[in-house]
């Protein structure tokens, strides 16, 4: 077959832009905008010509004092110039593989047409005729009967505007860029440098210049609810576009309009400055205890009124132990805190815990050199110290509070789901307001659609999609969406893409290739994020991927913790020889340092995990530090750079707080699909140990096993079954009987019963694909058991 696949047709992504987009000049000029809102403009200096923009802006900074400071930029081309070269009269508009944004206007005078009432048509009754290439609806008056001629008005009949787009380049957050991606200007550091002094966030928008401006007139812009004064760049004029930055957004609490007071007793054990968490309506939220109080005494809070959902009844949460989000009383964002079991109080993070340290990943968002791609700096950071917002408002309008998710987040996944494709309907662009068409070709079908994704701004990936295969006479009504959807992401999962390989812990699931950078040196950067928007936009569209990844994959979409326990699902024997190092008496008998082994094509070489790693040996009192360097390069690090841009493009399409009510099994089903199981492969290709190992399936327990899983638990049941005995949903083509274990080989799936005296409930190992059953005493106490078992694997509670 003929490759399309990233590191082997960089040349062809090279000739394949320039045969279609062709060279544009872009003169340099400097512009002013006026006070009042200030807004920015933001430069995109010349790009690659694999990778070129159609979007280039100018940038004007408004000092504390008020200066203006201005900085040349380049304008953004007419779309004459952004588009290909001008099609002949013959071509179709669409004609040529990539994205095209197609509008439609409705300019000039009302057109008037004269009809005749058909036969049998009643006055107040409605009828369809012809009007010009229109076919309308008329309602026949009340004086007015069959035969009679009637004069109707219509509005101007819509002109369809369509553009083909340009791609946009990637900008790396740091360093000279590569794999893809572009060194930021400098221009643009100094926008992102004092958004981070000002303690918020940089974003700049596109906006596009009115039919009646040119240089040095002003104009207003609406940009997310909120009305800037611009004033035109010379060099600039009508349907042009130019990059502004409005005033740095700040991350402050807001203020409620009305709050409710309430009272509560502070547990035994809390200290003065200490938060601890209590249920206030089902949802978990954390409170800080004043100064100079003690144990015993009441204090009061206060939560927004909005956010109370009928009579709220305050009680702590003492059930379990481990990782919860909580919502802070303060902001009203939510935040991870561990808890101990029948203490209130969140665990202090003071002290390295291997059994139940957590930390999360944490994405500080960047503008790029082109507005519409932004890029971003990924780190781990402790799992208490990540937050995220409880709320997602647009346009001035709240789409969703802390109450919606506090509602939902205990529903059925099918009430999930629908709750957040209410969300999505709400974010996508009105067919009027435009929409993008995806026209690609066959036999180049990845190519054409990273090109195309990768053209598409923001406020693009949310717009209505519609697809083309070029050459075929296919109509698009919904199965060519999800047949784009399944060939595009079969293809960039492929091993053979040199970007992704199959997990060895779990040959179901795909892990990030650490060597894509090798395999693919000049854009594999690129197809990472193009995979994360696609996976957004699957979201968006209910489609779904061809492709399980593995499980720490999930958490870091969704900002869970992440834990020792998936670097033993990663690899258990690494996972082992690190255990090991927390019972040793003296470390640094080992001889280690603070370095990590990597082979790349028969090549070893040694990676630093702190600065001077190789200089730094591992003793008693930094045996914790080297634990958790090692846990963050094995989970991210190694990947950092195709995590970023995965993470990017995945958000570029949803929004964060509307993901809050899922957890990391959730969104794999999602993404994937629920299973199709074969009970009957299932069942015959299960072994038995322990306690079963004798009577197998004929052992009672068994028996009420394969009852509760056939008769009682539904098809997502069954699928989170699956995920929490082997890891995935996934179900090999050829069936269960080549179920493949940790090692690479074939480890079926296995009921290993036990004493229910030493496991109340369920216990699961992945690396053999084995769960612990206890020889329950009826079937309603094993499917009880058996199912909070499986539902509370996702939260990291130890179940006791």
């Amino acid at each position: 077959r003929q490759s399309t696949y990233p590191g082997q047709r960089g040349g062809q992504r090279q000739l394949h832009n320039e045969e279609r987009q062709g060279a544009v000049s872009q003169p340099r000029y400097t512009s002013s905008v006026p006070s009042r809102p200030h807004s920015t403009s933001l430069p995109v200096p010349p790009h690659s010509s694999s990778m070129p923009s159609s979007t280039t802006t100018s940038t004007v900074h408004i000092n504390p004092a008020g200066e203006r400071v201005v900085i040349q930029g380049s304008h953004v081309p007419t779309p004459a110039t952004t588009a290909a070269p001008p099609l002949s009269e013959s071509d179709d508009a669409t004609s040529r593989p990539g994205a095209y944004a197609v509008t439609r206007s409705a300019k000039g005078p009302a057109q008037v047409f004269r009809v005749t009432v058909p036969p049998g048509v009643r006055p107040g009754s409605e009828f369809s005729v012809h009007a010009g290439s229109r076919r309308v609806r008329v309602r026949c008056p009340p004086s007015s009967h069959p035969g009679q001629s009637l004069q109707i008005t219509l509005p101007p009949e819509p002109t369809v505007h369509t553009q083909l787009l340009k791609t946009a380049p990637i900008t790396a957050a740091e360093g000279p860029g590569g794999g893809g991606s572009v060194t930021m200007s400098q221009e643009v550091a100094n926008v992102n440098r004092a958004a981070v002094t000002s303690g918020g966030t940089a974003q700049t928008f596109l906006v596009k210049i009115p039919n009646d401006i040119y240089p040095g007139m002003q104009f207003t812009a609406t940009v997310e609810g909120q009305r800037f004064m611009v004033t035109c760049p010379p060099n600039a004029g009508p349907n042009m576009k130019v990059r502004i930055v409005p005033p740095t957004k700040r991350e402050e609490p807001e203020a409620a309009a009305r709050t409710q007071v309430f009272e509560v007793a502070v547990p035994a054990g809390v200290r003065p400055n200490q938060p601890f968490t209590l249920m206030a309506n089902g949802q978990r939220v954390l409170v800080t205890c004043p100064p100079n109080v003690v144990p015993g005494q009441k204090i009061r809070f206060e939560l927004p009124v909005q956010q109370v959902v009928g009579n709220i009844q305050l009680s702590y949460e003492g059930d379990s132990s481990g990782w919860c989000r909580t919502i802070r009383v303060t902001d009203l964002k939510f935040q991870w805190v561990r808890l101990n079991k029948k203490d209130p109080a969140p665990v202090e993070d003071s002290t390295f815990d291997f059994d139940h340290g957590a930390w999360v990943r944490k994405l500080t968002m960047m503008e790029g050199n082109d507005a519409r791609m932004r890029c971003g700096v990924l780190e781990l950071v402790p799992a208490s110290e990540a937050v995220v917002d409880s709320k997602l408002v647009v346009n001035n309008v709240t789409l969703l509070s802390y109450a919606d998710i506090a509602t939902v987040q205990g529903k059925t996944l099918e009430e999930k789901t629908t709750w957040f494709q209410r969300i999505c309907t709400q974010l996508t662009g009105a067919w009027e307001d435009g929409h993008v068409q995806i026209s690609v070709r066959r036999p180049h079908l990845l190519q054409d659609s990273v090109d195309a994704v990768m053209s598409l701004s923001r406020e693009d990936m949310r717009k209505r999609w519609r697809f083309h295969f070029l050459n075929e006479p296919g109509v698009e009504a919904g199965g060519l969406t999800r047949e784009w959807f399944q060939l595009v992401s079969e293809q960039i999962f492929d091993p053979d893409s040199g970007l992704w390989l199959s997990s060895n812990q779990n040959q179901m699931c795909m892990t990030i290739n650490q060597a894509s950078g090798i395999s693919c040196p000049d854009d594999h950067l690129i197809y990472f994020r193009f995979l994360g928007r696609i996976m957004g936009r699957a979201l968006f569209d209910r489609q779904l991927i061809n492709g399980h990844m593995v499980r720490h994959m999930y958490k870091h979409l969704l900002g869970w913790p992440i834990t020792f326990e998936d670097l033993e699902l990663d690899d258990e024997d690494y996972y082992q020889s690190l255990k090991k190092l927390t019972k040793m008496d003296d470390v640094s008998n080992m001889c280690l340092d603070f370095t990590a082994t990597e082979e790349h094509l028969g090549v070893r070489h040694e990676v630093d995990l702190v600065e001077n790693g190789a200089m730094k040996e591992v003793t008693n009192d930094n045996v914790s530090e080297y634990l958790e360097a090692n846990l963050k390069y094995r989970m991210l690090d190694r990947t950092k750079p195709q995590m970023t841009e995965l993470l990017l493009g995945f958000y570029d399409v949803v929004p964060e707080p509307a993901l809050t009510v899922f957890d990391f099994q959730e969104l794999e089903l999602l993404l994937c699909g629920l299973p199709e199981i074969d009970m009957q492969d299932w069942e015959d290709n299960t072994v038995y140990s322990g306690l079963f190992e004798s009577k197998g399936k004929r052992e009672q327990v068994v028996t009420w096993f394969w009852e509760v899983v056939r008769d009682d638990f539904d098809q997502e049941m069954k699928a989170r079954l699956l995920q929490f005995v082997t890891g995935t949903s996934g179900v090999p083509s050829r069936g269960f009987s080549v179920l493949q274990g940790n090692d690479g080989n074939v480890k079926k799936f296995s009921i290993h019963g036990v004493q229910e005296s030493s496991f109340p409930y369920p216990r699961a190992h992945t690396c053999f694909n084995r769960i612990d059953l206890p020889n329950y005493t009826s079937k309603k106490q094993l499917r009880e058991k058996l199912k909070a078992a499986v539902t509370l694997s996702a939260v990291g509670f130890g179940i006791e």
